[in-house]
C-alpha cells in the first residue's frame, strides 16, 4: 500500500512565500532602523540570517527522518506480507 501524497495547493504556496518575504523585509527594516552601532546591526542581522538556515535545515532533517521511517516500514511490511504467503502457500507433492 503506497502512502498518500500532500500536495500543496497554489494559493498556500504563495501565501506561504509571501509570509517569508513579509517577515524578512520586517526584520531587515527593523535592523535597518535599530539605534545600534554598525557592528550590533551587523550581529542581529547575521543572527536573523543563522536562525532561518536553521530552521530550514531543522524542518528538512525531520521530513527526511519520517520519510525514512515511511520507507523502512513498508519494506518491513513487505518482508512480512511475503512471509506469511510463503508460509501460507501449499506444498507441492
Amino acid at each position: 500500500m503506497q502512502e498518500p501524497t500532500i500536495k500543496h495547493s497554489n494559493n498556500w504556496m504563495i501565501f506561504t512565500m509571501t509570509s517569508f518575504a513579509v517577515a524578512a523585509i520586517m526584520m531587515a527594516l527593523g535592523i535597518y532602523n535599530l539605534e545600534a552601532s554598525f557592528s550590533a546591526k551587523g550581529f542581529y542581522a547575521m543572527a536573523a540570517i543563522m536562525l532561518v538556515h536553521s530552521a530550514v535545515t531543522l524542518t528538512k532533517t525531520l521530513r527526511d527522518r519520517d520519510e525514512a521511517e515511511k520507507f523502512h516500514n513498508r519494506l518491513e511490511d513487505a518482508k512480512t506480507e511475503k512471509l506469511l504467503m510463503d508460509i501460507n502457500k501449499p506444498e507441492r507433492v
